[in-house]
C-alpha cells in the first residue's frame, strides 16, 4: 500500500500462497495441452546426434591436420585435406542439428507460457469488466 497526495493505492505483490497456486495452475494448463515430451522423443535423440556429429567432426578435423603434417608424402597430405573438410563439414551440420532441436525445445515452453499468460490476463479483465 503506498500513500500519492493523500490518495492510497494498492500495490499488486503476488503472496507466496498465491504464486504456488499459479505454479500448480500452470502445471496442470500444460498436462492438459497434451504436448509431447521432449525427453522420450525423436527430438531429445536428434539433439544429442547434434553434439556427437559437432565432437566426431572436430576430432576427424583434428586427427587429420596431425596426420597431414607429420608426412611428406603429397598424396596422403591432399587426401588428409579432404578428410579435414569432411570433419568440418560435419561439425557445421552437427551444430545446425543441435541448434535446431534447442530452440525448438525452448520454443515450445515459451509458447506454451505465452498462452497460458494470455489466459490468465483475459480471465482478470473478464472478472474486472464484471466488477
Amino acid at each position: 500500500m503506498t500513500t500519492i497526495d493523500g490518495e492510497t493505492t494498492h500495490t499488486a505483490q503476488p503472496t507466496p500462497g498465491a504464486q504456488t497456486e499459479r505454479v500448480e495452475e500452470f502445471k496442470r494448463e500444460i498436462a492438459d495441452m497434451r504436448l509431447r515430451d521432449p525427453s522420450t522423443s525423436r527430438e531429445r535423440l536428434l539433439l544429442r546426434g547434434g553434439v556427437l556429429l559437432m565432437i566426431v567432426g572436430v576430432g576427424f578435423a583434428v586427427a587429420s591436420y596431425f596426420i597431414s603434417h607429420n608426412t611428406n608424402d603429397a598424396a596422403l597430405q591432399r587426401d588428409m585435406a579432404v578428410n579435414g573438410l569432411i570433419g568440418v563439414s560435419l561439425t557445421v551440420v552437427g551444430a545446425a542439428v543441435f541448434v535446431r532441436y534447442s530452440i525448438a525445445q525452448f520454443m515450445r515452453f515459451w509458447l506454451a507460457r505465452l498462452s497460458y499468460e494470455q489466459q490468465h490476463q483475459t480471465d482478470r479483465l473478464i472478472e474486472a469488466l464484471k466488477r
